[in-house]
């Protein structure tokens, strides 16, 4: 599974992307404006920052306004990964671009069939959120079942990244279900890495190793 971090931090992107986990990074209007920063130039760091795609999200809603702004991001750098939302617009503006070799990232599903659709228009990503359907009283993880299982049926090459992800446990799920990408917040990555019995283990060692008086690097 490939791990994206979702956020427009570029301390918080160097930081993790120096552990050799993140595969690719995604961001959308909110964070972007969050940031404080030029658009653009966001988008250009954070590509020297981080080699796999990086998605920038159009504002346009309309065909033309969202094909001219991709126009734009994806010149900044080659793996510029234009995001369009899941509207009947972006899927157009997503078959013109995937026919023109550009990656595509289509988000905001909240349907299976939704997410036939954008595999039927050549998005390089679909991006179905998981946690704001659990806010609504729905099964998240079960669309994502359902998203694997209809693209396994007919040998889609649309990668399902899972986003909106709220803690470890969906990322586990996504996991098992054959998802191809977790999109999560720095913080949620972070927690991967922690468990109490590492944590107490860990201590134990160098409590142990102190006693001993010894030192691998000598002096």
């Amino acid at each position: 599974m490939k791990f994206f971090i979702d956020t427009a931090d570029i301390a918080e992107i160097k930081d993790l992307a120096s552990t050799g986990m993140v595969d690719g990074v995604t961001t959308n209007p909110s964070l972007a404006a969050a940031s404080g920063k030029s658009f653009l130039d966001l988008i250009a760091e954070i590509c020297d920052v981080v080699d796999g795609p990086v998605s920038a999200e159009v504002t346009g809603t309309d065909f033309d306004t969202m094909m001219k702004e991709a126009a734009v991001l994806r010149k900044i750098a080659p793996n510029v990964t234009i995001k369009v939302p899941l509207i009947p617009d972006g899927l157009k503006c997503c078959k013109a671009l995937s026919d023109d070799g550009v990656m595509v990232n289509v988000t905001l599903c909240f349907s299976a069939t939704q997410a036939l659709l954008a595999a039927k228009a050549g998005a390089t990503f679909i991006s179905p959120f998981v946690g704001r359907l659990d806010d609504i009283g729905t099964d998240g993880m079960s669309l994502i079942d359902d998203i694997c299982d209809i693209y396994a049926n007919y040998d889609f090459d649309t990668e399902v990244l899972v986003a909106s992800i709220r803690h470890p446990m969906h990322i586990l799920e996504a996991a098992r279900m054959g998802a191809h990408v977790a999109t999560m917040p720095p913080k949620t990555l972070r927690q991967l890495y922690k468990h109490p019995l590492t944590d107490k283990g860990l201590q134990s060692f160098m409590d142990d190793w102190a006693k001993s008086g010894q030192t691998i690097l000598g002096g």
